[in-house]
């Protein structure tokens, strides 16, 4: 378990001022991970350091304060998509979660878990099911859309309610496909009884749809298997609620 993990208050939580800094760290330096505590993309990413056993510092970026730290151009240095997460490992600077997990996959092959089965067939399967959340679900209910589709109506009241039907809607339309696909795949979890990048993908989006009030008894087998990966050490250390700067 990681530092960031095992002791919340001790986490490290920097001014994005430090961007330069940080980039320029060297290959033998802690990682750092850019991170906001309910993002999950972010989530993604700390359950793979988790599950690789790899300490890391964690930053905040508070994606609501100040109008999003993510769009403050010292940020933008980092990441030009002015997104999280952001990953400084290795020296260099990774973004875009799915890319950032392959990276820690293909360096670090004997280190913890491995998120990706052997067989090249079964790994395609994998990744194919866990872009359906990350290409097709996700993205088009993370906050930038959401803001999007909020600013077309006036008052708090309105905007809160597009937003909400919104989210709903793209998380349903999404999970009908994934429950139809690990349906064919899951075991304990969502490919077989081990734990995969489907999973990884697939518990954040579940917290997600409690947000969004997707009755989930529509889709037992996401329901059962993100449970069941939830309950993993892996997971409980990368959960939202024991980030530093969780609400």
């Amino acid at each position: 378990m990681s530092d960031a993990a095992s002791s919340p208050a001790k986490r490290a939580r920097t001014d994005t001022g430090d961007a330069a800094a940080s980039a320029s760290s060297g290959a033998d330096a802690k990682p750092i991970l850019y991170s906001y505590w309910r993002s999950s993309s972010s989530w993604r990413v700390r359950i793979a350091l988790e599950s690789k056993g790899i300490k890391y510092e964690y930053r905040a970026i508070h994606m609501l304060k100040d109008g999003g730290e993510q769009l403050k151009d010292d940020y933008a240095a980092l990441n030009p998509m002015r997104q999280v997460p952001t990953l400084i490992v290795d020296g260099h600077t990774l973004t875009q979660s799915m890319a950032i997990i392959e990276y820690l996959e293909e360096t670090r092959p004997s280190e913890g878990a491995s998120l990706l089965p052997g067989n090249a067939v079964q790994r395609a399967e994998v990744r194919a099911i866990a872009q359906m959340i990350s290409c097709d679900i996700q993205p088009i209910q993370n906050l930038r859309v959401l803001k999007k589709v909020m600013s077309e109506v006036e008052g708090a009241d309105a905007k809160n309610a597009k937003k909400l039907a919104w989210g709903k809607w793209a998380i349903e339309t999404g999970f009908g496909g994934v429950e139809a696909a690990i349906t064919k795949t899951a075991g304990k979890f969502a490919f077989g009884d081990t734990i995969t990048l489907i999973d990884v993908a697939l518990v954040p989006q579940v917290y997600n749809a409690g947000r969004f009030g997707v009755d989930m008894t529509a889709y037992p087998t996401i329901a059962r298997v993100a449970a069941a990966a939830a309950e993993e050490a892996a997971f409980k250390a990368a959960d939202p609620a024991v980030m530093p700067d969780s609400a």
